[in-house]
């Protein structure tokens, strides 16, 4: 399962890469807005500074929402660096631009995915990759790790090439459970990967060979 990190903070990703557990990158115009990048000029030079740490993988999100200006904003997008991955919403003109872009050789990035439908739409226009939001399906009383279930067996039943990222990562149990069930692909905050070292056992464990190596040392 490939590791992504959702976020726009040369921090953060530089530790996720010196980790060894950095995949890719995954970033929206919100997740831009909270490090203060404003305007086109800015938001470009960030998303290169961003691919000259990734090795691979980073999704850059478009906000047009008509097909010309998806498809014009998507190929600024993609001249950046070849590690982009334009990312489209679930939209009509959404699909429809992921599908020109397969057929260009520009990978995309299908976002804002809730149902098994709509992820069967995104694998036959061709995107690389398929983002569900789970966590905003568990706000509302459904279950999101269901639905990455459904899409995996789907996937597999028909030999779609698209890859399942799973998004809105709330914590740790969606991220084992997403790795039980076949996920390719979780992106979510580095804290939530950073969860996974926890445990009191570690810990107290840690502090017992610690403090019997200063018994035995003096």
């Amino acid at each position: 399962m490939k590791f992504f990190i959702d976020t726009a903070n040369l921090n953060d990703i530089k530790e996720a890469y010196d980790l060894g557990i950095l995949d890719g990158v995954t970033t929206n115009p919100s997740l831009m807005a909270k490090e203060g990048i404003t305007g086109a000029e800015n938001i470009r030079a960030h998303y290169k500074a961003i691919c000259n740490i990734v090795d691979n993988n980073v999704s850059a999100e478009v906000i047009s929402t008509d097909l010309e200006g998806m498809l014009k904003e998507g190929r600024e997008l993609a001249k950046i660096d070849p590690k982009i991955v334009v990312k489209y919403p679930m939209t009509k003109d959404g699909v429809k631009a992921i599908k020109r872009f397969t057929t260009e050789g520009i990978r995309t990035n299908c976002t804002l995915v809730f149902t098994a439908g709509q992820a069967i739409l995104a694998a036959k226009a061709g995107a690389a990759y398929v983002s569900p939001f789970i966590g905003r399906l568990d706000d509302i009383s459904q279950d999101g790790v269901e639905l990455i279930a459904q899409i995996r067996i789907i996937y597999d039943n028909y030999g779609f090439k698209t890859e399942i990222l799973a998004a809105s990562i709330r914590h740790t149990i969606h991220l084992i459970k997403c790795a039980e069930i076949g996920t390719d692909v979780v992106t979510c905050p580095l804290k939530v990967i950073m969860d996974l070292l926890n445990h009191p056992l570690t810990d107290s464990g840690l502090a017992k060979f610690l403090a019997d190596h200063k018994k035995v040392n003096g």
